[in-house]
């Protein structure tokens, strides 16, 4: 007889798992910062970000009562940045209601938090029996039961949650949702599984058919969009002049760049300092830092000197950029 999933996956999670700093807890308000600063962003480059955040804001109070400034500051870099305003709202939210919610639609209802958020932080805070779907539990799945549906459809990751949700181990919840995604994240990978060294081979239909580099398939995928653009560098002795952004509903909103020659009229432009590339979902950049000479005549423009920077919020652009000239 065939062990179940769920079984096969915990056993091999204890034996493997890496070790990192929000499963050395089970406080939910530390737990669903990591889920949070998790979303888009791999765990090895999470981890910096995570613990610094929590060095500043170690309570849900301490964050609800932060400037929105600050907590941009923490996150810069990070990107995503309406993820940290959401997470900051939440807090407030949670503070206010005296206590971090228990039960899994009202985690669901706090602002950023969607359905795998709140599965993820459900059980792995609080023993509930809802399991995670994402990217990596999509492929896991896809392959598993040999699935080349279109992951895009709604109607398929509805399927796939139920396949989820079937495996689940309903006693150590948490515990499956954190091997599961573990497994797609070190052993089920995107373009090389590494099937020999999977707790589910046995059972894997994608593997049994030789298809597991084939899938998943999704279809509904953006041609990339290549843009070319400039960013300059205008000093005053040390100092550098930053613009920031306007506009409450904007993603970048409050965070400090560097000027575009559109921002500033009749710019003079100097040596190149080199370029790099920055990507935001399918639009890829290539940016070209350059000196500039240039008087500022009011608008969202201030100087800062070196030592500032790390206590502003700064877009992840500038960040490259002035690694480049500094």
């Amino acid at each position: 007889m065939k062990q179940p999933v769920s079984k096969l996956l915990i056993e091999w999670y204890r034996r493997t798992r890496r070790d990192l700093p929000w499963r050395r807890t089970s406080d939910p308000y530390r737990i669903w910062v990591s889920e949070i600063m998790l979303q888009q962003t791999r765990a090895q480059a999470v981890i910096p970000y995570y613990e610094r955040f929590l060095e500043r804001f170690p309570t849900v109070a301490a964050l609800a009562e932060a400037p929105e400034d600050e907590v941009l500051a923490l996150w810069s870099g990070l990107g995503y940045y309406s993820r940290a305003r959401n997470l900051r709202r939440s807090a407030q939210t949670v503070v206010e209601a005296g206590g971090f919610p228990r039960a899994y639609e009202a985690i669901r209802a706090l602002p950023g938090i969607g359905d795998y958020t709140a599965a993820a932080v459900a059980s792995i805070a609080f023993g509930l029996p809802h399991a995670v779907l994402d990217g990596n539990v999509l492929r896991v799945v896809a392959r598993m039961e040999n699935d080349a549906a279109d992951i895009a459809a709604p109607r398929t990751r509805e399927r796939f949650r139920t396949v989820a949700q079937q495996w689940l181990d309903r006693k150590h919840a948490g515990e499956f949702n954190q091997a599961l995604m573990e497994l797609g994240a070190t052993v089920c990978l995107p373009k090389a599984p590494r099937c020999a060294a999977c707790p589910l081979a046995a059972l894997c239909r994608a593997r049994a058919a030789g298809t597991a580099a084939h899938l998943p398939v999704k279809l509904r995928k953006k041609e990339p969009v290549k843009i070319a653009s400039v960013l300059l560098v205008v000093r005053s002795g040390a100092r550098i002049l930053l613009r920031r952004r306007e506009g409450s509903a904007r993603r970048m909103a409050g965070f400090w760049e560097l000027p575009e020659p559109s921002h500033l009229p009749k710019v003079s432009t100097g040596k190149s300092y080199g370029t790099f590339r920055h990507t935001i979902t399918h639009h890829h950049y290539t940016f070209e830092v350059r000196a500039a000479k240039w008087t500022p005549e009011g608008g969202n423009f201030a100087w800062f000197a070196p030592e500032e920077l790390a206590r502003i919020p700064l877009s992840t652009t500038a960040r490259k950029a002035l690694a480049l000239v500094l």
